[in-house]
């Protein structure tokens, strides 16, 4: 059984990427994980200030929700990064989050896999690859881990659509079953 950290990046209210992760998240438990879900909203996470003092300290000067979130991840055996794709990129308060997750490099973390959702309008398979190389990119920096899978879940322009595509939630559920 692994500890598994879902964090959730969309603002929206019920937002498609939102019930697609309830559904990974079910899978997931159901094979057997211990899940926990963090969701961006109403959280307060300023953008990084480039000081670098966390490389020294293993924590960040900033006093906001990223510190907690940065623990939580911290002790995780694997992060689920779930996202809707804005500009065919992942939304910028992941973004945001990736960088205010730097108190982490330094520190022993204990992740090793990393996997991520993702949710748009368009339906194209290359819409997600920058969204995915951003992801990457942030995971290149911890020698221990890696990007394990991803999944994207296109089609999906009104709020609450996810709730009717059947194909989607069964992708995502199955998707949950796989993380380890």
């Amino acid at each position: 059984m692994s500890r598994v950290l879902v964090i959730t990046t969309s603002l929206r209210s019920r937002s498609n990427s939102d019930r697609l992760a309830e559904e990974m998240i079910r899978g997931a438990k159901e094979a057997g994980h211990a899940v926990e879900h963090i969701s961006l909203k109403n959280k307060r996470i300023a953008f990084c200030r480039g000081c670098f003092a966390c490389q020294k300290t293993e924590k960040c000067v900033i006093d906001d929700d990223a510190a907690l979130i940065a623990e939580k991840a911290k002790a995780a055996d694997s992060i689920v990064f779930v996202t809707p794709i804005y500009y065919y990129e992942m939304s910028g308060q992941m973004k945001t989050l990736l960088d205010r997750l730097n108190p982490l490099f330094p520190s022993d973390y204990r992740f090793r896999r990393i996997y991520m959702l993702t949710t748009a309008a368009e339906e194209e398979s290359s819409v997600p690859e920058k969204a995915v190389s951003g992801l990457e990119g942030w995971v290149d920096c911890f020698e221990k881990a890696a990007l394990s899978g991803s999944l994207f879940c296109g089609g999906l322009t009104d709020t609450g659509e996810a709730e009717r595509d059947a194909e989607a939630l069964a992708k995502a559920y199955a998707f949950g079953t796989q993380i380890q």
